[in-house]
């Protein structure tokens, strides 16, 4: 792992509406993000579809899809739609591909025998597919291809990226991904223990989420993410807590209350300064440079709901810029 090229982005809510759409990525520009993320999250939006109207409305960002679901996409239309965006905007756009969530999946009625398979093919052959090396063969159990090349090869072939979380998951992105997308919280801990199962012989890159806010009052800041960590003590959400100091007050907590709401009220506020990146703006940027200082090359921060996301922008942006000014690498 490097530190170096170490970025800030900012993701894209999947429930912003439509009118503020385009305001929003204008917005990130404008406040130097690095990067924006999105996610095809169902049933919201389709991820090509959101990337290529950022790309268009902005001259400088770099887009990361993070995820696709895999077993929704087939491989080759998926190495389409990327390499067409490639070759319009070279060197701005990262692919990121996981599993999906099981219940979205068994909705859309495709849910795979072996996720773990089936992404491993998937990043095999997209990866094959972009990199234009020569026609693709690929007999595999989920995936098969027969003589596949593309027609326009890249000049800048993007980033194949695994969105995944248990250390099974992990070790296959090591072996099989140019980097690894680690979903919200990804505390310095869990970037840790997930580099260590990743365990890549080559530069890997990592990305992590957290729900982030800034408010002079850090109080206010804590109070508009608090309602973001309801999830962090389901079973699906463990790995990212598992190495914390405070896991099993977490899950006792959890065990204690009632409902859902009960337990996130009860969440003290040194576990939400953990969890989630709070502060004032220069708490904010301090920590989003101990996150990069735990070899996450690149930070994206997740505006949570509840607080209007325009404003959202302009606050985290005064802690983006404090990073900046402290010589982030924006090559």
């Amino acid at each position: 792992m490097t530190k170096s090229n170490n970025h800030v982005g900012l993701m894209i809510p999947r429930d912003l509406p439509i009118e503020l759409f385009v305001d929003f990525i204008h917005k990130a520009e404008e406040n130097g993000f690095d990067q924006l993320w999105l996610a095809e999250d169902c049933f919201y939006r389709g991820g090509f579809a959101q990337a290529a109207t950022v790309l268009a409305k902005t001259t400088s960002l770099t887009v990361g899809i993070g995820i696709l679901p895999a077993a929704l996409r087939n491989p080759v239309a998926v190495a389409l739609e990327t390499s067409f965006l490639a070759e319009l905007y070279p060197g701005r756009i990262t692919l990121g591909l996981g599993h999906g969530m099981q219940g979205w999946m068994e909705q859309a009625g495709v849910w795979p025998e072996s996720p773990l398979q089936l992404l491993r093919e998937q990043l095999s052959t997209v990866r094959a597919i972009l990199a234009s090396d020569g026609p693709t063969d690929f007999a595999g159990r989920h995936v098969k291809l027969a003589d596949v090349v593309l027609e326009n090869r890249l000049d800048s072939i993007p980033m194949v990226l695994a969105g995944v979380r248990g250390p099974k998951s992990l070790a296959l992105s090591g072996q099989f991904a140019d980097g690894t997308i680690l979903a919200e919280p990804a505390t310095e801990e869990y970037i840790q223990s997930a580099i260590r199962d990743i365990g890549a012989t080559t530069p890997h890159h990592i990305v992590a989420y957290n729900v982030a806010a800034v408010d002079s009052d850090i109080q206010t800041a804590r109070e508009r993410v608090r309602w973001s960590l309801k999830n962090i003590a389901r079973p699906e959400s463990r790995a990212h807590i598992r190495h914390l100091a405070i896991h099993d007050e977490i899950l006792e907590l959890k065990d204690r209350c009632a409902t859902e709401s009960d337990f996130v009220r009860a969440l003290p506020n040194e576990w939400i300064d953990k969890l989630a990146v709070v502060g004032t703006a220069e708490v904010v940027a301090a920590r989003i440079s101990r996150l990069h200082d735990a070899y996450a090359n690149t930070v994206v921060l997740v505006p949570p709901s509840g607080h209007p996301y325009l404003d959202s922008v302009d606050d985290l942006g005064r802690a983006r810029r404090l990073v900046a000014a402290d010589g982030l690498d924006h090559s």
